[in-house]
């Protein structure tokens, strides 16, 4: 089996339900889920992203805003494991900060649009290009990542129509990916971080709890208890059969 991360940045659980897409429903019937994941603090995109990728607390890679510094004491990521291990990852994003989330030579492909420059039209470029890698290519691991349910919580507030009608549309390009990833993939569907009123950052349940789902077509519905952001890398790389570095404090959720 191969993996698709997809992230929407800042999507709440109850945006995920509430958000009234039938693309919800779909993938419960076929996931490994929940609606109380936890994040880290600071719940921050770039800092919450390292943890993602890295499995470590910001505490151990140093990044506590949106400006990265180099790690003191590195530990590889998602990326830099697969690519040890002869496998292939790609990345798809809207924000360019995530950039260095990888170092250099981790990606077989990484694609970035801006948002600043194409607006609400970022999204659909960004999954067609990764749709398209998907189809032809076929990596070991992709992470599709989108942007704009973020920018419409800051601008109009978290739970706001504006909000939730980018947190629908993100579900439904993320169906598109599923769909041109085929069934040799397990997808990983969560966010960051949360939000309240027009910000987050904060350590309160809003900002602090996150959707995970863990679909494939060949699952049943399942129930995931006690995981959090920490948990993705393992589980990714025990997926892809890949031994996980000894220094990640997350755990491999157990897909049985």
């Amino acid at each position: 089996m191969k993996v698709l991360l997809t992230l929407i940045d800042g999507m709440r659980p109850d945006a995920l339900t509430g958000c009234k897409s039938p693309v919800y429903d779909k993938l419960k019937e076929h996931s490994y889920s929940t609606l109380n994941a936890k994040t880290v603090y600071p719940s921050v995109t770039l800092p919450c992203h390292m943890s993602l990728f890295h499995s470590v607390t910001p505490e151990r890679h140093g990044i506590l805003t949106n400006t990265y510094v180099p790690q003191v004491r590195p530990v590889d990521g998602i990326c830099e494991v697969l690519k040890k291990a002869d496998k292939t990852s790609a990345m798809f994003y809207t924000w360019e900060e995530l950039k260095d989330i990888t170092r250099p030579g981790s990606l077989a492909c990484t694609s970035f649009v801006s948002w600043h420059a194409l607006g609400d039209r970022v999204a659909d470029i960004n999954a067609k290009h990764a749709c398209d890698f998907l189809r032809e290519e076929k990596p070991d691991f992709c992470f599709l990542y989108f942007g704009n349910a973020d920018e419409a919580g800051h601008s109009h507030g978290f739970m706001s129509e504006e909000y939730l009608m980018h947190v629908r549309k993100s579900l439904s390009l993320t169906m598109d990916a599923i769909k041109a990833a085929g069934d040799d993939y397990i997808t990983i569907l969560t966010a960051d971080h949360g939000g309240h009123g027009r910000n987050h950052g904060d350590d309160i349940p809003e900002d602090m709890t996150i959707p995970m789902m863990i679909y494939n077509r060949s699952f049943n519905e399942n129930e995931l208890n006690d995981v959090s952001i920490l948990d993705i890398a393992p589980t990714v790389t025990s997926i892809l059969g890949v031994k996980a570095p000894r220094e990640w404090e997350g755990r491999e959720i157990a897909l049985n």
